[in-house]
């Protein structure tokens, strides 16, 4: 080997170390095959994935993999098969990336006890994850960190601490997994760790706070996971879903052109490191947000693109629904997933939404039980947001049967909680609550108040729909051009009553009752009992 290419050799090492990956990647790439060893492709490979070129990573890995088996260091191969597996696992290769890991095993068969035993075990214990088998997940988890203890290999601890975190969690233990997680952050921020166990641990661990609620954990981790980020030039993986937790961040802000771009953001890279899944996850949350500003055919074009990707967009997509006026399909796929079997964490991810939807679809009975499921997750998981999301939920219960008086507590709380988090949009939509439960208690002074203060905020954000709904509420007029008497039985109906019991309670006849109600169907468009309660739920008319 000549001395130029000793010397390139070095400094394409150097620049690995340094973690300058696109300078590591062209420095390596530029040199003759030949003059590469097993761990210089290993080393190319890397900074490929790190920035993007998968397919450039994947083949020099296996570049990496027969180097090391033709020259019998089968534990260097066993390495390479399990960075393979990796890889393409996480690409939505999951049978290929299972070849790989076989082949890992394989290798190591019969051989000694060694720490890359400890790392293709890391597969098997995913492989129960995504399987369900969390009990068994659990057990070897344990195993992998036994291998780090034995090898004093902070990855496979790292690993196993992440690992054991989010089961606890999603076995309903919040404060072990937590417990667990804020361990392998530490092991994380130390800087023991290899670049791509970093990086999946930081990012699995925002993953987790946000699926819990956990927002000060979500924006305390988010920053750190950017800032690990900008140290690294031209880092590309991983960098996706941290704009997506930027996104949710701002989301919850009001900061929605922000989000957006973030979420833009996050679909590009997604993309670019061959992760379509996860795009559907920033598409998800793009949708959300243009539905909040009333574009509701670009969210229902965002849902669509996501669910393209294989991400499952609900209950999101059943929100859209009923601004869209498709209530039934709303009613019937949350009733649908909340039948599903579901860990405490991801039903947990269902019960504000399937409230919101239930009582539209004049189910109130169903969303009481729902209501009270959801305090009594928020009440043992202890997370603000969740606390928050459980008494605006319990609210719109009471609204519905018509107790405003029991209303008006929870809607404080909930109001109180949202600003203690700068949720602004929720905080006003807390306000709306309470101006519907001060005119059904005759104060109508203290709602108009309450209202002015929700229209001025929604005016702020941007949410053209929930601004006119707030405008409503003391109006005599709906915006479907009701009358107030046409407004009344609307009302009952939206309460599950039927003719005759109206007629009693406003004093009128059921003929009267039943032309009334051919108008509102007439003026809203509707043909159904079910549709008109969801135009009421929707304009804060119950």
């Amino acid at each position: 080997m000549c001395v130029g290419t000793v010397d390139h050799l070095r400094w394409a090492r150097e620049a690995y170390e340094r973690r300058d990956w696109m300078a590591a990647y062209d420095a390596l790439s530029d040199l003759d095959p030949s003059a590469l060893r097993g761990e210089d492709f290993a080393r190319l490979a890397i900074a490929a994935q790190l920035v993007g070129r998968r397919n450039d990573a994947v083949q020099a890995m296996q570049r990496s993999y027969r180097i090391h088996l033709d020259a019998g260091d089968h534990p260097a191969a066993a390495m390479s098969a399990f960075w393979l597996a990796m890889s393409l696992s996480q690409a939505g290769e999951p049978t290929v990336g299972a070849g790989w890991r076989a082949k890992g095993e394989r290798v190591l068969a019969g051989g000694d006890d060694v720490v890359e035993r400890g790392y293709l075990l890391c597969h098997e214990v995913f492989s129960c994850i995504h399987g369900g088998e969390h009990a068994r997940a659990r057990e070897l988890a344990v195993d992998v960190e036994a291998y780090g203890k034995r090898f004093d290999n902070a990855d496979l601890t790292a690993m196993s601490l992440n690992c054991r975190g989010r089961l606890q969690l999603y076995a309903g233990d919040v404060a072990a997994g937590l417990h667990l997680l804020d361990e392998a952050m530490a092991t994380v921020t130390s800087g023991e760790l290899s670049p791509i166990f970093a990086g999946n641990i930081y990012c699995s661990v925002v993953e987790a706070c946000q699926e819990i609620c956990d927002i000060g954990r979500l924006s305390d981790w988010t920053r750190v996971l950017t800032s690990w980020c900008d140290t690294q030039p031209d880092l590309l993986l991983f960098t996706g879903q941290c704009a997506v937790h930027r996104g949710q961040i701002m989301l919850l802000r009001g900061e929605w052109a922000a989000a957006i771009e973030e979420f833009d953001r996050a679909v590009g890279r997604y993309l670019l490191v061959g992760t379509p899944t996860p795009a559907g996850s920033a598409l998800a949350e793009r949708a959300v947000v243009l539905q909040l500003q009333g574009d509701l055919d670009g969210a229902h074009e965002s849902f669509a693109r996501a669910n393209s990707y294989g991400y499952e967009s609900q209950p999101a997509q059943a929100l859209l629904w009923l601004d869209q006026g498709r209530v039934d399909a709303a009613v019937t796929t949350i009733r649908r997933l909340l039948e599903e079997p579901r860990d405490p964490v991801h039903r947990a991810q269902l019960l504000a939404g399937a409230v919101e939807i239930l009582l539209a679809g004049s189910a109130t009975d169903e969303a009481a039980a729902v209501a009270s499921e959801l305090a009594s997750v928020a009440a043992r998981f202890g997370f603000t947001a969740l606390k928050a999301r459980a008494s605006y939920a319990t609210a719109r219960v009471s609204l519905a049967r018509g107790d405003p008086g029991a209303a008006v507590s929870c809607l404080k709380e909930s109001a109180h909680r949202w600003a203690e988090l700068g949720a602004v949009y929720e905080v006003a939509r807390c306000r709306v609550g309470l101006g519907q439960a001060y005119v059904g208690l005759g104060d109508h002074d203290s709602a108009a108040e309450e209202l002015a203060m929700a229209e001025s905020a929604f005016r702020g954000l941007g949410a053209r729909p929930a601004e006119r709904a707030a405008a409503q509420v003391l109006r005599p007029v709906s915006p479907g051009g009701l009358t107030a008497r046409e407004i009344e039985v609307l009302q009952h109906v939206a309460s599950g009553l039927s003719n005759a019991e109206i007629a009693r309670s406003l004093v009128l006849s059921e003929k009267t009752v039943a032309r009334h109600l051919s108008n509102i169907f007439a003026k809203l468009d509707v043909s159904t009992r079910t549709a008109a309660a969801a135009y009421a739920f929707r304009h804060h008319l119950t």
